[in-house]
Formats: structure tokens, sequence, C-alpha cells
């Protein structure tokens, strides 16, 4: 287990990205104004990890709850998602970001998907900094898949279930081969995780920022950055 930390830039962070529809009801706009307000928001957020030496970023762009949401606002979510891997993907990997995707991918329409596929192949081999896109993503259903797998490789010899311990569990997860995030934040004011990476999140310091995401800027990053420099990360040691 990692020992305790301060003073250290998080080398993963992840985003809950709330607050899109009351940014727009608050100035009597459709929903699809605040989405689009939110598209730049995480543009300027790119920007800022970058800045501040971030590897990781994780935006919860899309949950599985999400489909539940009208059929407009999934048709205008997936519609600027399209917008956006069609046309600011060169922008990525111009910067050296390279675009990760997890969750229930095959929700999506395949025309979609081969956008996704794309842009995920244009920019592997980018450095700057790992960009994860959750579409789709719940968190119960990334463990419940893992553990699924894990068994059938059981089953075939490859793991001896007997003894698998967290690690090899991680390693059936949608996020294999990332670290787990040091900081999980959520904008608009609202406290909870909503079934967001419950396992990597285990140690996970969290952040809840009273602005709507659409809001959200560099100066905001900076904040948080300078924030999670004065923690100190016990991992479940003892204080003291």
């Amino acid at each position: 287990m990692p020992s305790p930390t301060t003073g250290q830039t998080p080398q993963h962070v992840a985003f809950i990205m709330d607050g899109n529809g009351r940014w727009a009801r608050a100035r009597s706009l459709p929903v699809l104004a605040g989405h689009r307000a939110g598209a730049e928001s995480v543009r300027r957020c790119i920007h800022a990890a970058i800045e501040h030496g971030v590897q990781y970023l994780t935006l919860y762009a899309f949950s599985s709850e999400n489909w539940r949401r009208t059929p407009q606002e999934v048709y205008d979510l997936t519609t600027l998602l399209r917008f956006y891997l069609r046309h600011r993907v060169a922008e990525l990997h111009a910067q050296g970001v390279r675009l990760r995707m997890i969750g229930d991918m095959d929700r999506f329409e395949p025309g979609l998907r081969e956008e996704m596929t794309r842009a995920e192949g244009l920019t592997r081999h980018n450095t700057r900094l790992t960009l994860v896109l959750a579409l789709s993503y719940g968190g119960r259903a990334d463990i419940v898949q893992a553990a699924r797998r894990m068994a059938e490789a059981g089953a075939r010899g490859e793991v001896d279930l007997a003894s698998a311990d967290e690690a090899d569990l991680s390693r059936y997860l949608q996020t294999d081969g990332m670290p787990d995030p040091d900081l999980v934040v959520r904008t608009s004011g609202e406290c909870r995780l909503s079934n967001f990476l419950l396992w990597q999140c285990a140690y996970a310091e969290l952040a809840f920022l009273d602005v709507l995401w659409p809001d959200f800027d560099e100066t905001h990053f900076a904040t948080l950055m300078t924030d999670f420099a004065g923690r100190e990360r016990r991992f479940g040691g003892r204080t003291g």
C-alpha cells in the first residue's frame, strides 16, 4: 500500500461533470445549450490538466443511467459526442493527448462506435495526457463484468480463483493498465459518486464544488491542485 503523501500533483484526476441542465435552465436556454457549454469546459479542463502535469484525466461523460433521459436529450448528447469525435480529435492529437473509452459501447449505434474506434486509433501512441471518456459507464456493471471475466479465466485455468486477490480482479476492470484516481471531483454542489469508478475510487481524495460544470475553468482546476497538494494521503494507515 502506498505511504502517506503530501505536496504532490495527482497522477489521475476524475471528474463527474454535473450541472449542464441547471446552467441552461437558469438562462432560459434549451438543455442542449448547457451540454454545448459543458463541452467547452471540457476543453478548458484538458488544457489545465496538461499545464499541471496530470497524466490521466477521466471524464464521466455519459453514465449507464443517462439512457433513461428523454429520447431528445439522449439524441442531443450522442450527436454532440459524434461532432466532437469527428471534429475535435485532431486538436487533441496535436496536443499529444491519447483518447481512451470505457463503458458499454455496444449500446451506441455502429456509426458512433466507428468514430470512437477511429479516435482511439489515431491517438493511441500519444503520451502527454491520457483522456478517458466514461461513456454508458456504470461502476457496478464494471465490477460485475470483471468478476465474470475472471471467473471465465479461472475456468480456463488462467487464474487460481482460490488465491485471487484485489490485484487480480483489477486486471479485469475496464481501467486495467491505468492508475486509480488520486482525486475525484464533482461539480454542481452534489455530494455523491453516482456509480462512478466505485472500485477504483476506494482511496481517492474527493472534492465537491459548488459550481456548475459549464462555469468550470482553469482557475477552479488550479485551486483543486493546490488543495490536493495540501492533503495528506494515508491510504487507511494510522495518523500521527
